[in-house]
């Protein structure tokens, strides 16, 4: 069987540069930016900053209808990962392939326009999917009543708060039909009760086909809707495969790493 995701050596690297406190004036802006042009000249590698590698040498295949948490501590690369999935980044090396329409929720108000109301950003995400308006009409009852913001779909999502936005973004991007589901901590914001919701709907999805890479640090939450586990550490993979058991390296190696801080 084909894969629906393919990740061959994906490698990020971030560099960090010093920050302004204050805006520049435009003395001290032109000043900086003929230094910058003369260490391009003077120094044989160009700029020095410091570079750090958020991922490195990640390789894996995703079959259809997977259901595959993504875990690890925070820093590890996990969001990364799903960024350079969901194309609003690039990696630094290689390359990830994805055969199939993707639905990503990562972040709060990620894929919200604030200005327009919780009715126009359902269709402006259902175009970005590449749906038609009718297509987004078939499922917008469905949408709304999953979220339920009835009262607050006229008003701009920028008076949201972080829950409705959850739940709103959780809805658009389970509903809309995506072959792949792309999904970062969603469940931080959320109660118990809508919790609970958006496992069962990750489980209703994977059952119609529907690919999901889910990260979290819910480690109920993974074992409950996972068939596998990817454990990212420092940039690397560590560990992947059945979740009992890349769990439970996890966790061993968070007790080895408090006794030696100890």
């Amino acid at each position: 069987m084909q894969p629906i995701i393919e990740v061959e050596g994906i490698g990020k690297r971030y560099f960090l540069r010093a920050r302004e406190t204050v805006q520049p004036t435009l003395r001290e802006a032109f000043k900086t930016a003929l230094d910058g042009a003369a260490k391009v000249w003077l120094r044989p590698n160009g700029h020095k900053h410091h570079a750090i590698w958020a991922l490195r040498d990640i390789s894996f295949q995703v079959a259809p209808g997977e259901v595959v948490g993504v875990i690890g501590s925070n820093g590890a690369g996990k969001s990364t990962l799903l960024k350079i999935l969901a194309r609003t980044t690039r990696p630094t090396t290689g390359a990830a392939n994805l055969f199939g329409r993707a639905g990503s929720l990562l972040g709060i108000s990620t894929g919200f326009h604030p200005d327009l109301t919780g009715r126009e950003n359902i269709y402006l995400n259902g175009a970005i999917l590449g749906m038609g308006r009718r297509e987004i009409a078939r499922k917008f009852d469905e949408i709304v009543a999953f979220a339920q913001i009835e009262e607050f779909l006229d008003t701009p999502t920028k008076r949201y708060s972080g829950g409705m936005y959850l739940r709103l973004g959780f809805a658009i991007a389970a509903h809309l039909d995506p072959e792949i589901l792309l999904l970062d901590e969603v469940l931080t914001m959320a109660d118990a009760s809508f919790q609970q919701k958006c496992l069962d709907m990750i489980r209703a999805t994977s059952a119609r086909g529907t690919t999901v890479m889910f990260v979290s640090h819910s480690l109920d939450s993974v074992k409950s809707v996972c068939g596998r586990v990817i454990h990212i550490d420092s940039g690397r993979i560590c560990g992947d495969g059945a979740p009992q058991t890349v769990i439970a390296d996890y966790l061993r190696q968070i007790d080895e790493r408090e006794v030696i801080s100890v």
